[in-house]
């Protein structure tokens, strides 16, 4: 296993450094939400195909996966093969990460209303600190915690609820779906956090993507999936969303390897917020991004994740 210098280490605990590289990695996801939006429009896939969405899905992070691998080999000069180790961690990790979280995200998706799914969406980062304090005791759950996690929340429900149509409801297909998606990523961030300890977080990531997708591929395939319309606008589209996957869930590996859950889970409240903004750039969404409570929503994310983070000043 590879390990990093004490210098590196250092940085990475840094809070302003680490608050620097989560905000990244949440600003490419909050983009991969509209582009992905495009590449289903450039290629021809409709809200309801979602076995189309899996495949696209599938391609999506084998690609990721192919590119961590190659990034991670140039950085260490020496090809990133798998280990004894890798074998062990990366089919469980996948399992949670890359197969549950997204096969119940695109079902969901499909048979929920979009308000509804960014609020269920945005409660990973409530189930990441809870399931790191309460079953795997990898640290204590502070009232500072708890209350960073309420204030947090409270922004995404005002970014979200502010619209006349939002709708509330329960189908097992739909919210039911989103609630199974979120806890699969709030436990594959738990899961990174243990195995990182043993195993190198950039190859751990390289190979859950790479094996996760193949089998979103083979599971998209087998319900009647397609990508009919491949050209170099939806190629490239693609490309980029791979490009997202590989950079922000590598760094968010280095990130949960040196740090508390608690302290980067709750950054998972920015998502939503960059979503909206990135949307307005990309889709020209702009009376949603720049309204009062867009803003408002910001300053709440943020003053959430300093509560939970100001416990942690000597």
């Amino acid at each position: 296993m590879e390990t990093r210098s004490t210098s590196d280490t250092s940085k990475l605990t840094n809070p302003a450094i680490a608050a620097l590289l989560a905000f990244v990695c949440f600003f490419l996801w909050g983009s991969a939400i509209p582009m992905i939006k495009t590449g289903y429009n450039l290629i021809g896939i409709d809200n309801n195909q979602t076995a189309s969405q899996i495949l696209f899905a599938g391609a999506r992070f084998t690609l990721a996966g192919i590119l961590v691998i190659i990034f991670g080999s140039i950085i260490s000069k020496k090809p990133l093969l798998p280990e004894k180790s890798t074998f062990k961690y990366a089919p469980v990790l996948c399992i949670f990460q890359t197969i549950g979280q997204y096969f119940f995200f695109y079902i969901g998706v499909a048979h929920t209303a979009g308000v509804t799914g960014s609020i269920l969406n945005a409660t990973g980062s409530f189930f990441s600190i809870l399931i790191a304090c309460l079953i795997f005791h990898q640290e204590k759950l502070s009232f500072n915690k708890l209350l960073g996690c309420i204030v947090g929340f409270s922004g995404v429900l005002i970014i979200n609820l502010s619209g006349s149509d939002t709708v509330f409801g329960f189908t097992f297909l739909g919210e039911g779906f989103m609630i199974i998606s979120t806890l699969m990523s709030a436990m594959s961030s738990v899961l990174i956090k243990k195995f990182s300890q043993n195993e190198n977080p950039v190859r751990l990531s390289g190979y859950q993507f790479f094996l996760g997708g193949i089998v979103l591929i083979i599971i998209g395939l087998c319900m009647g999936g397609h990508l009919d319309n491949i050209t170099m606008s939806s190629v490239s589209v693609l490309l980029y969303l791979a490009f997202v996957s590989a950079v922000a869930y590598t760094l968010w590996s280095l990130l949960l390897k040196h740090n508390p859950v608690s302290r980067i889970a709750i950054f998972g409240f920015m998502n939503p917020v960059c979503g909206v903004f990135l949307s307005a750039f990309i889709l020209g969404e702009t009376k949603q991004a720049f309204r009062l409570n867009s803003l408002i929503a910001l300053m709440l994310v943020s003053l959430g994740i300093y509560i939970v983070n100001v416990s942690k000043k000597k």
